[in-house]
């Protein structure tokens, strides 16, 4: 009988491309631990974090969830990680921390129109309490910093 081997279910896509509606689904379908940093940095820092703090606090924010969702795997449980993984950098380390705790990576890659991401985030700001606030002009400048996947990284389209 061959062993299961918990899976960490990375998700990659930009803003309103749907993460968090398929890290929701993959949470159900799979018994999954959900990690979802936005969620966690609204409720620390308020929905519209000051611009000042927020790469130190989103990256402390990781940094307090690595061990925790490493452990999970190490458990056999499976977790969902939510967290866009736009760099190249990001991706290859959560895949290797997954292997080394006895796990493996599923990266699914989660894309939909420029037009629809930003409805999407226009209609989600809306929304008091759901996530954090992305302005229009955060969206632009932070659509340069997403590093396409490259061929040597298997992807499930979602």
């Amino acid at each position: 009988m061959a062993s299961h081997k918990a899976t960490a279910h990375l998700l990659f896509g930009f803003l309103g491309s749907g993460k968090t509606t398929l890290a929701k689904k993959l949470e159900c379908r799979h018994r999954a631990v959900r990690f979802t940093p936005d969620e966690w940095m609204a409720r620390l820092y308020g929905e519209d974090p000051p611009a000042a703090i927020f790469q130190e606090k989103a990256v402390a924010i990781l940094d307090l969830l690595e061990p925790i969702w490493t452990r999970c795997l190490a458990l056999g449980v499976d977790v969902v990680l939510d967290y866009g993984f736009w760099a190249r950098a990001e991706r290859d380390h959560a895949r290797n921390l997954a292997e080394a705790v006895g796990g493996r990576a599923a990266l699914y890659h989660v894309v939909c129109s420029d037009e629809e991401a930003r409805r999407r985030v226009a209609a989600r700001n809306l929304q008091v309490g759901r996530s954090l606030y992305i302005a229009p002009s955060t969206f632009d400048a932070l659509k340069s910093r997403l590093e396409p996947l490259q061929a040597d990284e298997l992807s499930q389209d979602a």
